[in-house]
C-alpha cells in the first residue's frame, strides 16, 4: 500500500504532466505553455515563444536590454485567457536568435530592431498586431507603431515615448542624468567592450539589482535568463547600440532614410498606454509629462507603477498585462 503522502506525491507529478498546477491548494488547468520556435527572416533566424490561441489577435512582447523572453513569463496567462495569441521574440544578439549571413554586420541601431518587428510579423503572415515592450523593446514598438500604424492596433509602450534623433548630437543631461547612464560611455569605450565580454553576466546582473533596487529577485530568476546573454552575437550588438545612439559607430546604409525619418520624432497614433516603474534606476519617472499627449495623440492613459523599477513586466506583471487588454479593448 502506498503511503498518503505517496498517494499526494503522485497525484501531484500525474496532474504536473497533464498540464495541471496547484494554486493555493487548488488545481487549475495551465493554459499558457509556452512553445518555443523560430521564424526566418532575410536578415535574422529569429528565436520566439508562442502561446495561446493560433486564431486569437496576436500580440507581440518585446524584451530590452539586458533582459531576454522570460521577462513576460507573468505578463502572458492573462492574455492567452483572454484569448490572444502572444508571441515573445528573442531581440538580435539575445539567446537563440542568429543572423543568417555569417558576414552580416553585426548592428542594432534603433532602426535595425523596429524593423525586425515589422520583419517578424511578415514572416508570421501578421497584418494586424498589438505591442508592448520596454527598454530595446520599447523602442522597436514605438518605432513600429509611429511608422506602420495600418499594421499596429495598440500598443503599451514601457518608459513611454523613446523613438531617439541619432542624426543630431543630442545636448548633455543634469549631472544626475548622465549618471544614470554610465553603462552607456563604458561601453562607448574599449574597456567597456573588453568588460562586456570578460564579465557579461555579472554586468548583466548588476543591472538588474540598480536599475530595479526596489526588486529582490531569486537566482534562479536571473539564472533562467543568463544563457541569453551567451549568443556569440550578443557583445558586438549591445555594443554597436549605445555607440551608434551617440555617433560613435555608423548605422547600416540601408536605415539612414529611415533613422531621418526617426530624427523627427514621429508621433504614434494608435491606441497606447505608458507605464512607468516608480524606482527606475535609470530615470525616476515624473508624476507628470504634459509633452506626452503631443507625442502620442492616440494616449489612453499614463500610468507610474509603484513599488517596480526598470523590469516593469517582471515585478509589476499584473499592471502590464490589464493594460495591454484594456488598451485592446
Amino acid at each position: 500500500m502506498r503511503s498518503a503522502l505517496g498517494q499526494r506525491l503522485g497525484r501531484r507529478s500525474f496532474l504536473k504532466a497533464a498540464g495541471v498546477a496547484v494554486v493555493g491548494g487548488a488545481w487549475r488547468q495551465i493554459t499558457s505553455a509556452a512553445a518555443a520556435k523560430s521564424v526566418e527572416t532575410a536578415v535574422l533566424s529569429i528565436g520566439y515563444e508562442e502561446s495561446g490561441n493560433p486564431q486569437g489577435f496576436p500580440i507581440i512582447l518585446l524584451h530590452g536590454f539586458p533582459d531576454d523572453v522570460h521577462a513576460w513569463d507573468d505578463v502572458t496567462p492573462p492574455l492567452v485567457k483572454a484569448g490572444h495569441r502572444v508571441l515573445v521574440p528573442y531581440l538580435r544578439g539575445f539567446g537563440p536568435t542568429r543572423f543568417r549571413d555569417p558576414a552580416s554586420p553585426r548592428m542594432a541601431e534603433q532602426a535595425a530592431i523596429g524593423q525586425d518587428v515589422i520583419d517578424f510579423a511578415d514572416a508570421l503572415k501578421l497584418q494586424r498586431f498589438a505591442l508592448a515592450g520596454f527598454d530595446w523593446g520599447g523602442r522597436a514598438a514605438c518605432i513600429a507603431a509611429a511608422l506602420h500604424e495600418n499594421r499596429v492596433r495598440a500598443a503599451v509602450l514601457i518608459g513611454g515615448y523613446s523613438i531617439q534623433n541619432t542624426i543630431a548630437p543630442s545636448p548633455p543631461s543634469s549631472p544626475a542624468a548622465e549618471r544614470g547612464i554610465w553603462y552607456q560611455y563604458y561601453f562607448n569605450t574599449e574597456r567597456g567592450r573588453a568588460g562586456l565580454q570578460m564579465n557579461r553576466r555579472a554586468l548583466c546582473r548588476f543591472l538588474w539589482e540598480t536599475w530595479s533596487p526596489t526588486w529582490h529577485f531569486a537566482d534562479d530568476t536571473f539564472n533562467r535568463t543568463a544563457p541569453s546573454f551567451d549568443n556569440p552575437d550578443f557583445v558586438d550588438v549591445v555594443i554597436h547600440s549605445y555607440r551608434h545612439r551617440i555617433g560613435n559607430a555608423p548605422g547600416e546604409p540601408r536605415f539612414m532614410e529611415m533613422e531621418q525619418r526617426l530624427a523627427q520624432r514621429p508621433k504614434i497614433n494608435v491606441p497606447t498606454i505608458t507605464l512607468y516603474g516608480a524606482d527606475d534606476g535609470i530615470a525616476r519617472p515624473a508624476a507628470e509629462n504634459p509633452n506626452e499627449p503631443n507625442q502620442l495623440s492616440g494616449l489612453v492613459a499614463r500610468r507610474v507603477i509603484a513599488g517596480a523599477g526598470h523590469f516593469l513586466p517582471r515585478e509589476k506583471p499584473e499592471a502590464v498585462s490589464s493594460a495591454i487588454l484594456e488598451v485592446l479593448r
